[in-house]
Parts: structure tokens; sequence; C-alpha cells
């Protein structure tokens, strides 16, 4: 059986130049997958680890989510990180200002996928500021017919976009995309002139992955499947392992500063 590829070690000297910008997925990435959005579990010492290394970046570490910028925060208490979600439709700068997206609307889709979760008890649907995600892990038998009525809804969408994400769909803006959002991080202090390594598990965080790789950055696929990211790690828990370990480093780097 061949040995999957950990780049862990590559990882944790990418964590800990000075010179990098650190963007971070939050589900499947940060915590481990749960069976419903609000079931997920951040592991004792991460909140702590993230906040040592936005210090070591001066402040360049950011969140790049699907969730919206305050569930991430109710999150990450009391840490309040630079933050991108819904894909980045908000935008949350290290300023502390708030950068909203336009959105088309979706409301059909919302009423398309409602209709079909109040039939089937097994799906959930998520609102979102100018999205809809229609989760199916409790009904995986129901994949087919949420991918059919989910495509049907947003063709009938102009300016909307169906990712497929684990066990979800997602109708979003299509003007937006984990790429853009890190972009615009990019152009604003403390992110500006800096190399951004981006960490991501899902086919939603392609889009990141394919940016900074373009621009001479990292990606970094956190588990298995196919991916354009050119690093990889095992699962969130070795990505965590790592994120411990450079924040040990750091404190020890600013202790000795000192």
């Amino acid at each position: 059986m061949q040995t999957p590829i950990d780049d862990s070690e590559a990882l944790l000297q990418l964590l800990g130049h000075p010179a990098s910008a650190v963007f971070l997925d939050f589900d499947g990435t940060l915590v481990d997958l749960a069976a419903t959005p609000d079931g997920v579990r951040l592991e004792p010492g991460v909140v702590i680890a993230l906040a040592l290394l936005a210090e070591r970046h001066g402040g360049a570490l950011a969140i790049i989510s699907g969730r919206p910028v305050e569930q991430i925060d109710a999150m990450l208490a009391p840490l309040i990180l630079p933050v991108a979600g819904v894909h980045g439709v908000e935008r949350r700068g290290a300023d502390g200002a708030l950068h909203v997206a336009a959105t088309p609307d979706v409301s059909p889709v919302l009423a398309r996928a409602q209709a079909l979760a109040d039939r089937h008890p097994g799906l959930l649907v998520e609102q979102k500021r100018g999205a809809v995600a229609l989760h199916y892990r409790l009904a995986p038998e129901l994949q087919q017919l949420c991918l059919q009525e989910m495509t049907a809804a947003v063709q009938a969408c102009p300016g909307v976009l169906l990712l497929h994400g684990k066990m979800v769909l997602e109708a979003k803006p299509a003007a937006t995309d984990k790429g853009s959002a890190i972009a615009a991080f990019l152009h604003e202090s403390p992110f500006a002139g800096r190399r951004p390594v981006f960490a991501g598990d899902d086919t939603t965080d392609e889009a990141g992955f394919a940016y900074v790789q373009q621009i001479g950055g990292q990606g970094v696929k956190v588990g298995s499947g196919p991916s354009a990211a050119t690093m990889r790690v095992a699962s969130p828990g070795a990505l965590r392992a790592v994120l411990l370990t450079a924040s040990v480093l750091a404190a020890s780097d600013s202790l000795f500063k000192d």
C-alpha cells in the first residue's frame, strides 16, 4: 500500500517564516467535520495557537471560510481575526472594516431547497448572506436528488454558482470565491508583500489553491482527494499538530528576542 504524502515538516517551515501570510479554511481544516454545521468542536489549544501565529506574522493570518463571519467569531472567541466569510461575500480586514459584496437574489433557490428539506427530514438548509447551502450528510442516499434540485434552482438564477462540497451543495454568487478573497487581503496591510500559504480540505478551497500558487504562494490540501494544491497533510488533526508546534516555536522565538 502506498504511503500517504505528508508535507507537515515543509508546512512547519512555511508557517515559521516571518514573510508568510497564513490563510486557513475552517471546517475540515481547523476542525473535524461533524454531522451538522453547529456540531463542530474546536480542539483545546487551537485558539491560543492561532493568536500566537497571528502575532508572529504581524497580524497576517486570516480565516477563509464558507461560514458567515459572525459564526467564525463565535467559534474563535475571544480571538478576533481577519475573516472572509461565505466564500468571500463577507470580508473583514485587519483594520476591522467589513466589506460586503453585492449578491444576486437567491430566494428562489432557498424556496426550492427548503421545500425539498420539508419532504425529507434528513436534509438541512442553511441560509447565508447571498447564499444557500443544502446539507445531506444525514441522508447521503439523497445526494442525486439534491443535486438535481439545486442544479435546476441555480440555473434559474443568473449570477449564481453551485459549489459541490463534502455532503453539501451550496448556491453562491459566481463573482466571489476564496481566491478573490485572498487576493483582496493581499492588497491590504499587513498581508501585502507577503507569500501566501492557504490550507483547505474541500473542492470549495480549490480556487484559493489555484490563486496563491499562481502568484508564487503555496496551497496545502488537508486530507485525501485530488487537488491543485502541491502540498498535503493527512487530516485536520495533522494540520492542528503543525499549527500547535509552529505556535510553540513562535512563542519561544519571541521570548528569546525579548
